[in-house]
């Protein structure tokens, strides 16, 4: 059966190092019945349940009607009607992975499949080994789409991923982002401030991978000393120093297939950075004092608060090992530049306070719009040391602006003052005492007729009004003698300084170069200065 429909010149069994995730359903539509069998029996030696049929509309009918998780069509060299039904599959089914068959020589078919939303395509006549090939391709695929979906479902019925808390734009993004690099197990680098939660989205990483059952091991290298840290990665072996009484695997050895986080790898030596990245390139490690290398399947995750570009520029940090570890990036935002996720974050924070205590906490209104306006320099965890230290403090269930740090006091109670010397004054605190129009539009045309020595006609232009309208608001203006006017009733135009104060006049002066008028010019509406 086989021989009557694959190319057998060189038809080998190749064995697969992995299994296809177990029981996916692959439907097989081709017209030819010798096609259809000889892929349903490969495909069902490999563990899919197949359906298989030789007619669009049942198969239309058969996708309806029942799950289906990989697609294998024939697309006829004459007619549309095998790219009409991959492009319906892909609006209608859009989970669905898609491979195209074509005819030998049918380049352009295949490239429309792919457009229209194939993964993959195989060309008659096949082999064995590239029809599992492709066919193992796509289960991967499919299972690492089902993941990525399943996990940003989570993500939207949740406050955040996993452990994370946020909703913010930001996190939105590097939660994107989290949900792709999870299914990998590409080296990451994670940069942010201290605080920021560099561990957390690492372990976020570890848990939602693959290899989420294997361990997750932590170092923080700015701890350690250089000796320790060597032993502490790569092992050693019995009577390698003082002390070694036997034999020790490193953490990249125990992982097996786990994940190694390095907390500030930027604090690591010279001479150990040589070591890692030798240990990252060849998978493999050598233990101190040991002649022998052992092999490391374990995933690295970095992290630092430091500039590592800046340290490769200053020499203080190897580039080969930079480009090594910085195969994906990732920038957690600073929690100044997501001040949204704060509500979110101190709820978090005082209900697990709460159920420690016994003690439903909340926060008053002028505690948590304090908290909303601090700058946060220490990031989450200053945040969560805040509430910590509220609750301690705190006299009852209801946390107040007294209870927080001092420096947030400090901060509320001027914020405080602020609003009721605006309520006073009739001013808005955050907003800037506004300049009346006419006197922008008054200093502008004395200064720009002041900046030309009283020629008129180039002040015009220059401020793009016609010379009629200039004359009619000099005269609204009740300015007989431009040169001699006081612009508004704090700026004087003289040869003083720009900035500086007129001894004549008392007044400061406001400058007349060509810019400083244009960008007063600037501010007055167009409709006030239309040319005629």
């Amino acid at each position: 059966m086989l021989e009557t429909v694959l190319h057998i010149g060189a038809m080998e069994f190749i064995p697969h190092d992995a299994e296809p995730a177990p029981k996916l359903y692959l439907l097989i539509v081709d017209s030819d019945p010798a096609t259809r069998s000889a892929c349903a029996e490969i495909a069902a030696s490999m563990g899919y349940a197949v359906e298989s049929t030789g007619d669009l509309e049942q198969a239309r009918n058969m996708l309806r009607g029942q799950a289906t998780d990989i697609l294998l069509v024939n697309l006829p060299a004459n007619g549309n009607h095998g790219l009409e039904l991959v492009s319906e599959v892909k609006l209608l089914h859009p989970q669905l992975s898609v491979i195209a068959m074509t005819a030998s020589g049918s380049v352009n078919a295949a490239v429309e499949a792919m457009r229209c939303g194939a993964c993959d395509y195989l060309t008659k006549p096949f082999a064995m080994d590239e029809l599992s090939t492709v066919l193992d391709r796509a289960a991967l695929n499919h299972s690492t789409d089902t993941a990525t979906r399943q996990l940003r479902e989570r993500m939207r019925l949740s406050q955040g991923l996993g452990s994370m808390i946020g909703r913010s734009a930001e996190m939105e993004k590097l939660y994107r982002i989290l949900s792709k690099v999870a299914q990998s197990t590409h080296p990451v680098l994670v940069l942010g401030e201290s605080g920021t939660g560099k561990e957390l989205v690492a372990r976020t990483i570890h848990a939602f991978g693959a290899n989420s059952q294997k361990p997750f091991l932590p170092v923080d290298c700015g701890s350690l000393v250089p000796t320790l840290i060597e032993s502490e990665l790569f092992g050693y072996v019995k009577g390698a120093f003082t002390g070694a009484n036997r034999s020790k695997d490193g953490l990249l050895v125990s992982a097996e297939g786990g994940t190694v986080f390095l907390d500030e790898i930027g604090e690591l030596s010279l001479d150990l950075q040589a070591k890692l990245l030798r240990a990252l390139q060849e998978k493999e490690v050598r233990p101190v004092g040991a002649t022998h290398r052992v092999p490391i399947k374990a995933r690295i995750v970095a992290a630092t608060n430091r500039d590592l570009a800046d340290m490769v520029e200053k020499g203080t940090f190897r580039k080969d090992l930079f480009y090594r570890l910085n195969v994906v990036n990732l920038k957690l935002p600073a929690l100044r530049d997501r001040r949204e996720d704060i509500p979110l974050l101190a709820a978090h924070f005082l209900d697990r306070i709460s159920r420690d205590h016994g003690t439903k906490f909340t926060l008053s209104d002028d505690a948590l719009r304090t908290m909303m306006q601090h700058d946060w320099p220490g990031n989450v965890r200053e945040l969560e040391n805040a509430v910590e230290r509220a609750c301690a403090l705190s006299s009852g269930p209801v946390l107040h602006l007294g209870d927080l740090p001092t420096q947030l006091q400090r901060q509320g109670l001027a914020a405080h003052r602020a609003a009721a010397q605006a309520a006073e004054t009739g001013e808005s605190p955050d907003e800037p005492p506004v300049t009346p129009l006419a006197d922008l539009e008054r200093r502008a045309i004395l200064g720009a007729i002041r900046a030309l020595n009283g020629d008129k006609l180039q002040a015009a232009k220059l401020l793009g009004i016609g010379k009629t309208t200039l004359y009619r608001k000099l005269k609204e203006y009740g300015i007989s003698d431009p040169l001699e006017d006081v612009i508004g009733s704090n700026f004087a135009v003289c040869d003083c300084i720009p900035g500086a104060t007129c001894p004549k006049s008392g007044r400061p002066q406001m400058g007349s170069s060509r810019l400083d008028l244009e960008q007063v010019w600037h501010d007055v509406p167009a409709s006030t200065r239309s040319s005629e």
